[in-house]
């Protein structure tokens, strides 16, 4: 018996800088999960997916996550994706130097 499809996003890391990066609807890489694409069809999210897989020049180890609907887009229902979404760990710079200021 096959599990129900669960609501994803793509997500996969930048070629060049090595940020956690998410596919949005209109095909942009971006560094904000909430713009990301929310997917709730199986076969559209493989499709998205394979868009991913195919730009080995722009990003690396595309993948699905598993995603919520927030107030403001998608949401991480997984500690490890909620990690990434803050950026690198250990120091100080992009996504948690901007929410110190």
């Amino acid at each position: 018996m096959s599990r129900k499809f669960t609501p994803k996003v793509v997500t996969a890391n930048h070629l060049l800088e090595g940020d956690a990066v998410w596919l949005t609807e209109d095909d942009r890489w971006t560094r904000d999960m909430r713009e990301a694409e929310f997917l709730e069809d199986e076969a559209h999210a493989q499709m998205r997916l394979l868009d991913a897989q195919s730009q080995p020049n722009v990003v690396v180890g595309a993948y699905l996550a598993n995603a919520k609907m927030g107030r403001e887009g998608p949401e991480p229902t997984h500690f490890r994706e909620d990690f990434r979404t803050r950026g690198p760990s250990n120091y100080f710079l992009g996504k948690q130097a901007e929410r110190q200021a």
